[in-house]
């Protein structure tokens, strides 16, 4: 162990407790503080940037919504309806939604985050998802993104999505990264009953079966959304600019998945927030080897389990720099 990570596990176990009596929340105390390289971490101006696109893949009628959905669904961020809007509120997170690729034209009006790169993927089943430049393009914008969110004075970042036909472009992600059979990686989604849960598994195997990229980037053009890439460069960018990274369900998951290809390090800054009922991501917590804070039988995305999970890290934070020591109280410890 460095000095660093004597000094925060000391500072940790001469709390007036138990022997990691606080169990989950002296793990992330930890964590925070080595990632924040320090023995007081904080949370300071803690953003969430939910990034949103359609997916040409529901030409295929994967999904029990019309893409339509998409936009209809940001426009209800933008009005502060969703879930998102009221736990961000709920825990002071700043709320930001991102158009990266959204098949329709928000009124200028509307308190969005332009980064439309195209009008949506093509279809899979068709070509692949996206060429290997407009990936890297929304690589590059999702870092800049967070460049901005650091500048601002903020360490600690969630991401969301939106998107119909994004738990399909998931997890292809997942079935190429993690190399697992496709069946192993594909759940219900936004809600699809049995004969449309078939058809969403044949259509899947067939593009699977269709390409064979090489390289992290190739293979996040391929399978891949606009919104999903765009999330893989903020979560690089967020850990070369040493943040907390806060991971939410599925979705951001295989985001992170794809990030992991170019920097396998990026997961140490990574607090996975919750554990979703979407069946491949339990596959993919313990990939990460990871301990999710909730496990509430989510699968809404937007980055809601991010956002409910914030408390509980603030109080992590909480007891390491407000609770006494023993010295501290004048109360005995163990001999």
């Amino acid at each position: 162990m460095n000095t660093l990570s004597k000094a925060l596990q000391s500072k940790i176990d001469n709390k007036t407790k138990p022997l990691g009596a606080l169990g989950l929340l002296e793990e992330l105390a930890f964590k925070i503080g080595m990632i924040q390289e320090t023995e007081s971490p904080q949370i300071l101006r803690p953003s969430m940037l939910v990034f949103a696109a359609d997916h040409g893949i529901t030409d295929e009628k994967i999904s029990p919504y019309p893409k339509e959905v998409t936009w209809q669904m940001v426009m209800n961020f933008v009005s502060g309806g969703a879930a998102i809007n009221v736990f961000c509120r709920q825990h002071d997170i700043s709320l930001k939604v991102v158009d990266a690729g959204v098949d329709f034209d928000f009124p200028a009006t509307a308190s969005i985050i332009s980064a439309k790169l195209a009008r949506g993927t093509k279809n899979m089943l068709l070509e692949p998802a996206m060429d290997v430049q407009l990936c890297q393009a929304a690589l590059d914008k999702g870092a800049e993104l967070v460049t901005n969110e650091a500048q601002s004075g903020t360490n600690t970042i969630a991401f969301g999505e939106m998107g119909i036909g994004n738990t399909s472009a998931s997890a292809l992600l997942m079935h190429r990264f993690m190399n697992l059979p496709i069946e192993d990686c594909i759940g219900v989604g936004a809600g699809l009953q049995s004969d449309a849960l078939k058809h969403k598994h044949e259509v899947l195997k067939k593009v699977s079966q269709k390409y064979n990229p090489k390289t992290a980037l190739e293979t996040l053009a391929t399978f891949g959304g606009l919104e999903i890439a765009m999330m893989t460069g903020a979560i690089i960018e967020a850990y070369r600019n040493k943040m907390l990274i806060l991971i939410d369900g599925f979705i951001a998951t295989a985001a992170l998945l794809a990030a992991e290809a170019f920097n396998p390090n990026i997961k140490n800054n990574c607090v996975f927030c919750h554990m979703s009922n979407e069946q491949g991501h339990q596959k993919m917590l313990k990939h990460f080897d990871a301990k999710p804070i909730l496990q509430l039988g989510l699968r809404l995305g937007e980055g809601t389990g991010a956002a409910l999970a914030m408390p509980i890290i603030k109080s992590a934070c909480a007891f390491l720099n407000e609770m006494a020591s023993f010295a501290d109280a004048g109360v005995s410890n163990k001999d």
